[in-house]
């Protein structure tokens, strides 16, 4: 089945409107919490795992989900694409409006996109090679999202956050 027109459109939309109430609902429950609002941040997490429901289910439906090679590759193209020509753009218009806040998260933004492409181009050499990836931990600073192999840096060579704004994914 080949997907075209208003459909396609709509899924692509319904994706984004979808993926942009996870993170959002996300959010307010961070927000809730901080307020000591337990229920209302239940809430608000619950929503947000049906949004992801929703945005994987219209990912799937766009055909946009394939093998891990090509996943590798759409990664590594969206990333490029990020660092190269979309957050440049941002940054510059940011602070053309001295827009400070907004300058620093895009600048931040970039910066971790392009490790995140590097990180993805070594899997899918990894994978290409017919290798299975070493067992590495990934952590995340949850200040500006840098990701590092291995063990959390000292401090954040992006933000300069200390070790302990690092989170291990699982």
């Amino acid at each position: 089945m080949t997907l075209m027109g208003r459909t396609i459109d709509n899924l692509k939309s319904a994706f984004a409107g979808e993926s942009q109430a996870n993170r959002k609902y996300l959010a307010f429950a961070k927000k809730a919490d901080e307020e000591d609002q337990p229920q209302v941040a239940k809430l608000f997490r619950a929503a947000a795992e049906a949004e992801t429901i929703h945005a994987l289910n219209h990912l799937k439906a766009m055909g946009e989900v394939k093998g891990t090679e090509e996943n590798l590759g759409s990664a590594v193209s969206g990333e490029t694409y990020e660092f190269k020509e979309m957050y440049p753009g941002f940054i510059e218009a940011a602070k053309a409006e001295k827009n400070t806040q907004a300058a620093w998260s895009f600048d931040v933004a970039n910066r971790v996109e392009k490790v995140h492409a590097e990180l993805y181009r070594q899997a899918e050499k990894s994978l290409k090679s017919g290798e299975k990836m070493p067992v590495k931990d990934y952590y995340v600073c949850s200040v500006c999202g840098m990701t590092v192999e291995g063990d959390a840096p000292d401090k954040c060579p992006i933000c300069g956050a200390p070790k302990a704004k690092f989170f291990k994914v699982f």
